[in-house]
């Protein structure tokens, strides 16, 4: 098996359509994949459909934006195998999207004011299928440098960090109620890339609400986030998983299947 545990699309901040990340990683080789679009199941269906087509079994997934706010961080929490009606997830997750989109339509006035010409249609419907806009959204109608080029980081910096006109964030979900609302739709929760986002603290108090895995698989992860989650895995008997983290051209550079997933656990 070639397993890709964490892979984003249209649904959300992802630039390729379901359809164009099934057919890369059918010539990857990938046999098992999970799109995990932030704070949506919108796309699963038509991900199950397409994974039929092209002969790849697809892991129900969601990647919940939620915050530790004991130690004031952002955590990620993945949700996998969850049943199709999430309904739990749904209920968590629909009044972050609409804050999400809130906060989207307000950077992008702000960012008029500044004298940057953006047009709200042009933006929504490139946004397509997803109903929320994201900041890739935005800098797609900005520039046309690559993500990870010094031009597009210089951007984005300038205008959604520190003293940015657009800077700011939205109210997150509590990481303990992501954790309650993916167990309480039958799947099993786990700690994204916690290397990237310092979430090592937090896992053994999600324990005690059901958490179920951490990824140890990452772009960002080096190899002692690599020792540290296999560290924790061991102590607290969770199981382990891995992808690319894939965005398309919306994020860094990497190929579908690239990374994988240590473990099989999900689909047995």
């Amino acid at each position: 098996m070639k397993v890709d545990l964490h892979v984003h699309s249209t649904y959300s901040d992802g630039s390729d359509s379901i359809e164009m990340v099934m057919r890369e990683a059918q010539l990857n080789g990938v046999t098992h994949l999970s799109f995990v679009d932030h704070d949506t199941t919108a796309g699963l269906l038509e991900t199950q459909r397409l994974g039929e087509h092209y002969g790849i079994e697809v892991i129900p997934g969601i990647e919940i934006s939620a915050y530790d706010f004991k130690r004031d961080l952002k955590v990620h929490i993945l949700g996998y195998n969850y049943q199709p009606e999430a309904r739990h997830i749904k209920q968590l997750c629909d009044s972050l999207l609409k804050r999400r989109h809130a906060h989207t339509l307000w950077q992008i006035e702000q960012i008029k004011k500044v004298g940057f010409r953006l047009d709200l249609d042009t933006i929504s419907k490139a946004a397509k299928p997803s109903e929320t806009i994201y900041k890739q959204h935005v800098m797609q109608q900005l520039t046309s440098a690559s993500y990870s080029s010094d031009a597009y980081q210089s951007l984005y910096k300038r205008l959604f960090k520190g003293d940015g006109p657009a800077a700011g964030d939205i109210e997150y979900v509590d990481a303990f109620d992501a954790v309650r609302a993916v167990v309480a739709d039958g799947g099993i929760a786990v700690v994204a890339h916690p290397g990237q986002l310092d979430s090592y603290e937090l896992i053994p108090e999600l324990i005690e609400v059901g958490l179920g895995g951490i990824e140890r698989n990452h772009i960002d992860h080096d190899e002692q986030d690599v020792l540290k989650v296999e560290s924790l895995a061991n102590q607290y008997q969770l199981i382990m998983t891995g992808g690319t983290d894939y965005h398309g051209s919306f994020g860094k550079s990497v190929q579908i299947g690239n990374i994988t997933s240590p473990i099989n656990l999900l689909f047995s």
